[in-house]
This record gives structure tokens, C-alpha cells and sequence, in this order.
């Protein structure tokens, strides 16, 4: 068994890390790659890219855990959707018809994303056995974010198109479901054996919807996956202290925490999870004493509870690749 996938099973205290959006443009390696393939769904789509890509941040800091290179949007890509890549303002995606969308049977969404499972394959060959390999998906409400555009360019929710597509949404999330539950199985047959689950758009969340739109969606994608023996890791970003509520009815192996969590307060609120992460990814940006003072809390408040190194989001573009490999040096020989 992988170190992380024990942690995440066994809740045991051991050193782990990983770092979310680890495979990306902080690299030069990567954007060398990127230089030459300029749809990014298609680089997605190339599985022997896709998997050099993955393992690049392996090579280079010698992780835990990789993280497949995809996107959330890739499932959105399998059900029909058209996806362009607009600069500074992110992804645009065709006009959504969920009548058109969900005409598409699991085999056919399956083959779409085939390249990504081979991806995987090839990946879990090449990576040390005691490393794991993560999978991951959007939740159900966050792909609907992109999918019926519902975000404004302030990232506010736009609710004038929630309210008009409410009974839509309630319906998209359970149809919405059964997909992503092919995709993590297809995955995890691929050779994955750790699931990340991203809400990355939870906390716009209208706070009277937020079982309907994300606790039960979330359970459910986490009970599927615990019938299936994988461990998952869920992401409700922006919750603010809802992240207890989350946690006590989705029960998941591990939760990822965001920056504007108080690390105490987490660790006397959740229970019965592994925590993850917290750690501002902007820190990379400021000195190597900021970067170590900040690490330091987060291990500190930690201490002697099962718990995964990480950020409370992805590595942002800027990030110096030395400074990544410093702090990763820093917590695997930090002694107390």
C-alpha cells in the first residue's frame, strides 16, 4: 500500500507530500511542452505527454504522490461541450442543453476520456510503487459553474442565470453523478489509487442550498468511492467554517484545507478526517524565511495527527522551482 493511500485508510501519523497543480507552468520542462502543444485539451488528451508531464514534478522533488495531468473540464469535453481557453479570463465552454448532454451513454463518455485512463497506465508502470497515483474530478456543482456559466468575471455567483436554471441544476447534479462515478472507475481500473474530489467554487454556494448543491453530491461521489475500496480527498473550497458541517456528513478519508481556514480551529473541529494542506501557495512568491516561518505553523499545529503537506490550492504560474524544492527538503527533515 502507498504511503498516502495508508495515511488516508489507516489515518496514521507519517511525513507525506504532495502539492496540488505540482504537474504545471511553474515547470520549464513543462512549459517547453506546452510551447509546442497549444490546445490544452489535447494535450490532455495525449497520453504519453500527459504522463511525462505527471512525473516531471516527480523527478524533479521526488513526492509522495503524483497527480495525473487532466482537467476537471475533461468531463464536460466527453459530454459534448466545446471548450475554448480565453487569456485572463479562463475557460468558455458551448451553450449547455442537458437534453443534448446526458444522450451520451457511459461507453461512449468512457471513450472520449480513454486517452486519460491510458495516461494513468502508462504513469503507474513508471512511478515507484510506494508512491501513489491520484485521480481526480470536478464536483458536480463546480462543473455546472463552467458548464451553464453561472460564474461573473468577479467570481460572484451570477444569480440572475441560478435562479432562472435552478430546477435545471438539481436535476444536472444527479444525472452529472453517474459520469463522474465511470470516470473515477475507469480511473482507478487505469491504475489510480487515490481520488481528489475539487469543489473549487463550493464557497458561492447560496448558504440554504449548500446540502442540496454540495454536501450530498459530494457524499455521494465519496460513498461510491468507498464501495470501490479507494480513498478520497475533498475539496470544498470557500466554506469558511461550513467546512464542519461538510465534514461531518460526507465523511471523507481527507479534506483539503484552504488558506483562509485557521489551522487550529481545524484541527479542533474536523474530526475524523486526514487533513491536508492549508498552506497559501502565494507564500512561494515572498522569501525563503516567509515561506519557512509560514510551513512551520501548519507542521507545528499538526504535530502527532495524521496529516498531508500540501497548499490550500494549486502552485501558481510564478512559482520559483527552487524555492518548491527548499520547502520540501525543509519539511522532510524538520524535527521538533
Amino acid at each position: 500500500m502507498t504511503k498516502l493511500k495508508n495515511i488516508l485508510n489507516n489515518k496514521v501519523s507519517c511525513k507525506s507530500v504532495w502539492f496540488m497543480r505540482q504537474a504545471g507552468r511553474y515547470l520549464p520542462e513543462f512549459r517547453e511542452i506546452r510551447l509546442k502543444n497549444k490546445d490544452f485539451i489535447k494535450l490532455c488528451l495525449n497520453s504519453n505527454l500527459s504522463s511525462e508531464i505527471t512525473l516531471q514534478p516527480i523527478k524533479r522533488f521526488n513526492l509522495d504522490a503524483a497527480i495525473i495531468f487532466s482537467d476537471i473540464l475533461m468531463t464536460p469535453y466527453a459530454l459534448g461541450q466545446n471548450i475554448t481557453f480565453i487569456k485572463d479570463k479562463g475557460p468558455r465552454l458551448s451553450e449547455f442543453s442537458i437534453k443534448n448532454l446526458m444522450k451520451k451513454s457511459k461507453k461512449e463518455f468512457s471513450q472520449k476520456l480513454n486517452p486519460v485512463y491510458k495516461a494513468i497506465e502508462i504513469t503507474r508502470k513508471k512511478l515507484e510503487k510506494d508512491k501513489s497515483l491520484i485521480c481526480f474530478i470536478g464536483a458536480p456543482w463546480t462543473l455546472l459553474i463552467y458548464m451553464l456559466g453561472l460564474k461573473k468575471d468577479d467570481n460572484k455567483l451570477d444569480l440572475d442565470k441560478y435562479n432562472e436554471f435552478k430546477e435545471q441544476i438539481n436535476h444536472t447534479l444527479e444525472e452529472l453523478n453517474d459520469y463522474l462515478c465511470a470516470h473515477i472507475e475507469n480511473q482507478i481500473n487505469a491504475g489510480a489509487d487515490v481520488v481528489q474530489i475539487f469543489d473549487s467554487w463550493a464557497g458561492i454556494i447560496p448558504e440554504k442550498d449548500l446540502k442540496d448543491l454540495c454536501y450530498i453530491p459530494n457524499k455521494r461521489i465519496v460513498d461510491f468511492c468507498k464501495s470501490k475500496k479507494i480513498p478520497t480527498i475533498c475539496f470544498p473550497k470557500g466554506l469558511k467554517e461550513s467546512y464542519e458541517a461538510f465534514n461531518d456528513f460526507v465523511k471523507p478519508n481527507g479534506i483539503n484545507l484552504d488558506p483562509d481556514l485557521d489551522p487550529q480551529w481545524a484541527r479542533n473541529r474536523l474530526r475524523d478526517v486526514v487533513l491536508q494542506g492549508g498552506l497559501d501557495p502565494k507564500i512561494f512568491l515572498k522569501t525563503n524565511e516567509d515561506i519557512l516561518k509560514a510551513a512551520t505553523k501548519y507542521i507545528k499545529t499538526f504535530k502527532d495527527i495524521p496529516y498531508v503537506f500540501n497548499l490550500g490550492h494549486g502552485l501558481l504560474p510564478e512559482t520559483d522551482p527552487d524555492k518548491v524544492k527548499m520547502l520540501v527538503n525543509f519539511y522532510r527533515n524538520y524535527n521538533e
